[in-house]
């Protein structure tokens, strides 16, 4: 894991993504949220962070079956959508736009892709019962088949925190969700009324001792386990000289929720911009703060692993949807 600033502090939370088998979903363990992290965008190290980052591991190696002539041809078609005035050049602010609306695609196909596997008696909406039958349905009727601690403990945990979500979500509290309602609730990082929960199910999953902060310590375990009790790696020593300058605002030790909510939330940051001039300043070779379709391409294998081409996704589909 690489070490860096709060700049990079994001979170992206995946809700757990259960096929109805039958009428019950078996539940499986979910990851309740990604570890915020950061990355220094440096050389081969940045188009690590890049294609890791905004791709994933699983497309970046999909990516890799595409031959470099493919990829920029194809590239190159992205990019004249992106040049939305058609001056024949990509400025920050365009790349940003797109970056934003790959974002919010990406966002809504992931929740139309699950949709019809919690919305069980197809009135387009997903009820909370609904839901909680798809997911927890087979734990509830089988639980002498959870008799492990470590799985009724999770199990228990879980059931009243997506209650919990999900009436967050629920604006009108009819306990049914509309799609938008259901997309706060499958991605809250996205939506200002949601960004509360997310603070709290940060706060619950890294304060091990339940005090209702997170220290250094418990911030530092949240990402790394020492299981050989040796020295600490020169990342998580820059970690915790992070979480003194940085993290823990009010200098007491420890983060509270507000603090919390400045690392994983910064209000200071907008991430498509600060990945649209990262790209930008990466590939203008001219330095005349925008980009030519040449220099795109000259550059092509960053931008395939950058959220302007949607996880590499945009690179395989029919333009015309874009």
């Amino acid at each position: 894991m690489a070490a860096g600033g709060a700049l990079k502090a994001l979170l992206l939370l995946l809700a757990l993504l259960v096929l109805a088998a039958g009428a019950l979903g078996k539940p499986t363990a979910r990851q309740e949220r990604a570890r915020p992290g950061t990355a220094q965008h440096e050389d081969k190290s940045g188009f690590q962070y890049d294609h890791e980052a905004f791709l994933g591991k699983e497309e970046a190696r999909s990516f890799d079956q595409l031959s470099p002539e493919e990829s920029r041809e194809r590239l190159g078609k992205i990019v004249d959508r992106i040049d939305d005035n058609k001056d024949g050049y990509i400025t920050t602010e365009e790349l940003k736009a797109w970056i934003k609306r790959v974002q919010k695609r990406y966002i809504y196909e992931n929740v139309a892709k699950v949709w019809k596997d919690y919305d069980l008696n197809k009135d387009d909406k997903i009820a909370w019962e609904e839901y909680k039958r798809a997911t927890y349905g087979y734990y509830l009727e089988n639980p002498e088949e959870f008799q492990d601690a470590t799985d009724q403990h999770s199990f228990k945990k879980m059931l009243p925190r997506d209650e919990r979500r999900f009436q967050a979500a629920d604006l009108d509290g009819d306990l049914a969700a509309t799609r938008e309602e259901f997309t706060a609730f499958l991605h809250p990082e996205e939506f200002e009324h949601m960004k509360k929960i997310v603070v709290l199910e940060t706060l619950e999953d890294i304060d091990k001792n339940e005090d209702g902060f997170v220290d250094q310590d418990e911030y530092i375990a949240d990402m790394f386990a020492n299981e050989e009790g040796g020295p600490e790696p020169d990342w998580v020593v820059t970690e915790r000289e992070q979480f003194s300058d940085f993290r823990d605002l009010n200098k007491d030790g420890k983060m509270d929720k507000d603090e919390i909510q400045h690392w994983i939330l910064p209000q200071d940051y907008d991430h498509a911009l600060a990945e649209a001039r990262h790209l930008v300043h990466e590939s203008d070779v001219d330095k005349d703060q925008k980009l030519t379709k040449e220099e795109v391409l000259e550059n092509w294998n960053m931008f395939v692993g950058s959220q302007a081409t949607n996880y590499g996704e945009d690179l395989t589909r029919n333009h015309d949807e874009l």
